[in-house]
């Protein structure tokens, strides 16, 4: 049984902001009325260069309310390692106590390489490092539990949208 896709962004939504009705609420409107959504939100997405509807509007009402929420952080496609691992570690949904990358902060990897190697260490201590593709030259970042990680990059998919658990290949 394959999960309508306005289910799937719900679940997502909950997923990632668990005890936070609002964040699936708000990509939920953007799913159900684009045109609503545009009005109610022009000047935000304006920032995004967005001003009709299209299909990724419902997952990028869900990058930006999950931002809001600090449960994402949005990076540059050349971010500075340091900026990154300050940017995870700012997120509600951080691991606890010493952070698996810290020592990657200060490498000269590009931020491809750099969200692989970090993606691997947090997997490792129990954390997936996921981007929700918006199809742009940036990475909007969560972490989840490892262990609901692929769940997130199907929920995703039924959602129509991408979702990527980031780790370097072994």
């Amino acid at each position: 049984m394959t999960v309508p896709a306005r289910a799937a962004l719900v679940a997502v939504a909950s997923l990632l902001a668990p005890g936070v009705p609002q964040v699936a609420e708000h990509a939920a409107a953007a799913f159900d009325d684009q045109d609503a959504f545009l009005r109610a939100h022009a000047a935000r997405l304006d920032e995004r260069g967005i001003d009709e509807p299209f299909p990724l509007l419902p997952w990028i009402a869900l990058v930006d309310v999950l931002t809001d929420h600090g449960l994402l952080a949005e990076f540059d496609w050349k971010e500075d390692p340091g900026e990154i691992v300050g940017g995870l570690r700012a997120l509600r949904s951080a691991p606890a106590g010493d952070d698996p990358w810290t020592s990657l902060a200060t490498s000269e990897l590009s931020t491809y390489d750099f969200l692989e190697h970090a993606g691997n260490r947090l997997h490792d201590n129990g954390t997936a490092l996921v981007v929700l593709d918006i199809e742009s030259d940036c990475y909007p970042l969560v972490l989840v539990p490892a262990e609901r990680g692929d769940e997130l990059v199907g929920l995703a998919s039924a959602a129509g949208f991408a979702a990527e658990v980031l780790r370097r290949p072994s």
